[in-house]
């Protein structure tokens, strides 16, 4: 870990009850959901984190607790340092604090992980759909979505999936 980065990670453990983790060469610290406004608002007031450059998540599917962990990966430019926030979230109903009003770039982040992973943004201002048709149902990176795909036609299953395919009514 680097100088620059120590105090920053010994503060958030110390003020948030955080947990530090280390893999090739990069910092992580976990914390729990909500405190993840005030770490973001720790972050850029006290620890010139100019930029959160990346909000995702990640599907541990089937464990349940936690099942999902939102990844926020934030930068200073100006002391050259990377940190990583890894919130986990239950299963059942995962809902995260909107942090647009630190970082206002993250307005389409929220949406795209309410959209795509169905991790509700309490106090988003226009949390709905940004990459998915309004009317879509179901959330397509949940590792428990159905894939939908259509089974890939050859000479040894020509005749079954030909009598499944739809065709044109007269």
């Amino acid at each position: 870990m680097s100088d620059a980065l120590k105090p920053v990670v010994k503060d958030l453990i110390k003020k948030f009850k955080g947990e530090e983790s280390e893999f090739r060469d990069q910092i992580s610290v976990k914390i729990a959901a909500e405190h993840i406004l005030e770490v973001c608002k720790t972050l850029k007031d006290n620890h010139i984190f100019e930029m959160l450059n990346n909000l995702t998540a990640v599907d541990y599917w089937p464990e349940q607790t936690p099942r999902f962990h939102a990844v926020y990966q934030f930068n200073s430019i100006s002391k050259n340092i990377r940190l990583e926030i890894r919130v986990p979230l239950d299963g059942n109903d995962p809902a995260l604090d909107s942090v647009t009003s630190v970082y206002p770039n993250m307005n389409w982040f929220e949406r795209e992980l309410w959209d795509m992973f169905g991790i509700k943004i309490e106090g988003h201002p226009d949390l709905r759909r940004i990459l998915m048709p309004s009317d879509w149902e179901g959330h397509p990176l949940r590792k428990d979505y159905p894939l939908g795909y259509e089974e890939v036609q050859f000479t040894f299953n020509y005749d079954e999936i030909n009598l499944r395919k739809p065709r044109p009514k007269e």
